[in-house]
């Protein structure tokens, strides 16, 4: 089977949690977890949560995934969805739901602040569930100004899929004079180089599950992931990289850019690199929304399960935030901040 070339190696980018006698993290703990969120636009924290703290967010997702009558949400996987490959499930703001991300955000309250004023909305709290065959995603940029936090509420194993990311490709102030003043223009050409391996892989990938005696692909769901022109931004179709209608078609390799890959091939082969986190239960993962990531395939008969989070940190425009996110409508209803998680009484 072909392969992405994916590092699987997070240790630079976790911290080891220390907690003070509240159960936060201790400020030096803090300090580290920041300092890497900083530098490479996201942290592991493994064993935030203990084995009893991640089986109930858990069974919070098992839940919502057998209600018949959930709410769904559909951004950047829609053709997993519609074919039951994913399922992204936003959740109400209920008491025991509020309960247990307030968990989650008063221990990482000093890394939190840090980026998001309390008054700042909660954007989203959902679940991340992905199934055996779902599609790997293109890279992408999720809407600007969000802090987003995914809880491994199991173990992920790298069949399984985690979240691609690409470290040190997150905006800030001064971030496109790194490389000589290239940064940006790097980043654009890493991006279309590593799609055009991701949308090479997905195919290959599709059609050898497809060979497979059990679990196999229908051939009328196989044709309509590769050959369908409906809307899907960011998961891979050749239909749509070859007549647009996608974030990566066949125009990120106009002539001009193709001399940049061969000028600047050197430069980007040691800038950039793919590191998936395929994080243990309990391991809490940070990152910044506007840095390029990816979520996997799922190569495994196992489901990949994620209790999902995210914080603003700054003000948001309300169409914006509908674009990347799907809240709960008793979220929307019913907004809460950072601030009221971290006041909440567990």
């Amino acid at each position: 089977m072909v392969q992405l070339d994916v590092s699987y190696d997070t240790k630079t980018f976790e911290v080891p949690p220390a907690f003070d006698e509240t159960g936060r993290l201790t400020s030096d703990c803090a300090r580290q977890a920041r300092q890497i969120l900083d530098e490479h636009g996201f942290v592991l924290i493994p064993d935030l949560l203990s084995d009893e703290e991640a089986a109930k967010g858990l069974d919070f997702i098992r839940d919502a995934i057998d209600n018949p009558n959930r709410e769904t949400g559909a951004f950047a996987s829609e053709s997993d969805i519609r074919h039951r490959r994913r399922d992204f499930c936003p959740l109400p703001s209920a008491k025991p739901v509020l309960s247990y991300a307030a968990l989650i955000c008063q221990r990482l309250e000093e890394v939190l602040l840090e980026y998001c004023g309390r008054s700042r909305q909660i954007l989203e709290i959902s679940t991340l569930t992905s199934y055996f065959g779902s599609s790997h995603q293109y890279i992408h940029r999720d809407p600007e100004g969000v802090l987003c936090m995914f809880v491994a509420v199991d173990d992920v194993s790298p069949e399984q899929g985690g979240t691609v990311f690409v470290p040190g490709t997150h905006n800030y102030s001064g971030a496109e004079y790194a490389h000589g003043r290239k940064a940006n223009r790097l980043m654009e050409l890493y991006q279309a180089q590593a799609n055009f391996r991701i949308l090479r892989y997905n195919l290959i990938n599709l059609w050898r599950i497809r060979k497979l005696a059990e679990p196999s692909i229908p051939w009328r769901e196989l044709r309509a992931r590769v050959f369908s022109l409906q809307t899907d931004l960011h998961q891979p179709n050749l239909a749509r990289f070859l007549f647009g209608g996608s974030a990566f078609t066949i125009l990120n390799f106009a002539p001009h850019k193709i001399f940049s890959f061969l000028r600047y091939r050197k430069i980007i082969k040691t800038a950039y690199r793919l590191v998936q986190a395929a994080p243990k239960k309990g391991t809490v993962v940070l990152y910044r929304s506007d840095m390029l990531h990816a979520g996997p395939d799922n190569r495994s008969p196992i489901p990949r399960y994620f209790f999902n989070l995210n914080i603003a940190r700054d003000i948001i425009f309300a169409d914006r935030w509908r674009n990347g996110y799907s809240p709960h409508r008793s979220l929307l209803a019913e907004p809460i901040s950072l601030g009221d998680l971290l006041e909440e009484q567990n």
